[in-house]
């Protein structure tokens, strides 16, 4: 057997020995109850010495018992779900954590060794919920645990509790809500910890620090690239995976990190921010190639679908298909090749020691109120700039100049997001409005790219023997919405306030 992926959506509730389980049966959509069913479960949970995925809720686990006994990696998803990894136990010796999971935490563990950092004994009685068919609603499983933590620090000796966890199997979440009002009418209590782990392990976040004009710039620096690294390791994954809009989120970090590098470079060291910057460069670069292909892949199958039948002449749509599907699995390939490097595993190494401690000068210790506004400004002339380039910019380099005008215009709006928490909603407000300026050179550098797709692909119909009329009409159709973003921009440009301060 393979790899199997499940979600699982499912609350904790802390449980004293003397609480009942309530009666289930009278939940909405519940018929009735099936038998319980007892199980033992033994697990040992692997970790790097440091706990960096416990840190990061995940865990990685080997169980023996129960009837999805095997290896197991949970990864957080989004408020109650979690995405479960599971492979068979195997052969395999007991410490030897399977491949396809150390690959998928690489980003987290960075080369570290896997140990085992806890072991976790359950008694386990499972109460099946079910429907009027039979079928399976969710299960209620009252636990009775005992957990011992294998690494120095935290707790010593075992640990016992008793938890009752609900996790859904097709019923939705209205089922949760309703069932977590009779678990705690009956004394439970919203679990104290994310995991039976994280109790074993008593991992505990570092505080924030507290947002507002009181904050120094260096605390805002670090808070800000501790969001785009876990950005960057939580798409390892789905990038992996070929998830939707993976790579798109994980280019999105290196872009931010880079851009705000830029920006803080008077209060950073630059022989340390520096080499950080080219290797985000490097690591956007080879996420570029397979975002770009998805953008324009999608536009142009977009382009050929709103034409009337009677223009599209040829196999327009499967020659576009066919084309960006082979582009996309040569980028796409640089792209596992890059994540699977010893390059990219040091570069979140070393944001991850930047993030702990940044190379910092004496101006990072000052308030963020102090030492941003200053920056901002500085970031916002090289936008005016930008735009008076590509104002003054004749034909043949108008669409650099306005490329050049949409990174300055990106730069300004993640300083801008970065400095909100610290100096309040006006800078909000700066980001929103560089976001709007952003999207349409955004869409104008598309329309740069997909001409030159267009024209590359008639060129090729045409030495096919086909006929390359649909591809020309629609280059024309791009060039012409190229001049509309023009003339928007020219309106956008001319509201922009002298001084970033303007809009606030």
């Amino acid at each position: 057997m393979g790899t199997e992926a499940v979600t699982e959506v499912e609350r904790k509730y802390d449980v004293g020995d003397d609480v009942i389980v309530p009666a289930l049966h009278e939940l909405p959509g519940v018929a009735s109850v099936a038998q319980p069913v007892e199980h033992r479960l033994d697990a040992t949970y692997y970790d790097t010495s440091d706990l960096a995925l416990a840190r990061a809720r995940i865990t990685l686990r080997r169980r023996t018992g129960g009837d999805d006994e095997g290896w197991h990696l949970k990864l957080p998803v989004q408020g109650d779900a979690r995405q479960e990894l599971r492979v068979p136990l195997g052969d395999r010796p007991p410490d030897a954590v399977p491949e396809v999971l150390v690959t998928r935490v690489r980003a987290y563990v960075l080369g570290r060794p896997l140990v085992p950092v806890a072991t976790i004994s359950n008694r386990r009685v499972v109460h099946r919920l079910l429907d009027h068919g039979g079928v399976e609603l969710a299960e209620l499983c009252d636990d009775h645990v005992t957990g011992t933590r294998l690494v120095g620090g935290g707790h010593r000796g075992e640990l016992v509790w008793r938890e009752w966890e609900v996790e859904l199997v097709t019923a939705g979440p209205e089922l949760l809500d309703a069932a977590e009002e009779g678990l705690l009418a009956a004394g439970a209590r919203p679990a104290s910890g994310p995991s039976k782990l994280a109790r074993v392990l008593d991992v505990v976040a570092p505080a924030a620090a507290a947002p507002g004009p009181d904050m120094t710039a260096g605390e805002l620096l670090v808070e800000y690239v501790a969001a785009q690294l876990d950005r960057i390791r939580d798409h390892d994954g789905p990038v992996r995976d070929d998830a939707e809009d993976a790579v798109h989120q994980m280019r999105v970090g290196a872009r931010r990190l880079r851009s705000v590098l830029a920006t803080y470079r008077p209060v950073l060291d630059a022989d340390a921010a520096e080499p950080l910057r080219a290797e985000l460069t490097w690591l956007g670069g080879m996420l570029a190639a397979a975002r770009d292909t998805e953008v324009m892949r999608a536009r142009l199958l977009d382009l050929v679908a709103q034409e009337p039948a009677e223009l599209v002449l040829g196999p327009v749509a499967r020659r576009i298909g066919t084309a960006m599907d082979q582009r996309y699995a040569t980028a796409r390939k640089a792209v596992l090749e890059a994540l699977d490097s010893d390059r990219y595993l040091a570069l979140l190494g070393a944001l991850e020691a930047f993030a702990s401690q940044p190379p910092s000068t004496s101006a990072a210790s000052r308030r963020a109120g102090e030492v941003l506004p200053e920056l901002l400004e500085r970031d916002w002339k090289r936008l005016r700039r930008r735009a008076a380039d590509a104002a003054a910019a004749d034909a043949e380099g108008h669409d650099h100049a306005l490329h050049e005008m949409r990174k300055a215009a990106k730069r300004m709006r993640y300083a801008s997001e970065m400095a909100a928490p610290a100096l309040g909603d006006p800078w909000s407000t700066v980001a929103e409005r560089c976001e709007a300026v952003q999207d349409l050179l955004g869409e104008h550098q598309d329309t740069v790219v997909l001409r030159a797709a267009l024209r590359e692909l008639g060129v090729q119909a045409h030495l096919s023997g086909e006929n390359g009329f649909t591809f020309g009409r629609l280059h024309a159709l791009e060039q012409a919405r190229a001049g509309e973003l023009s003339r928007e921009l020219t309106e956008a440009v001319g509201e922009l306030p002298k001084k970033a301060a303007g809009w606030g």
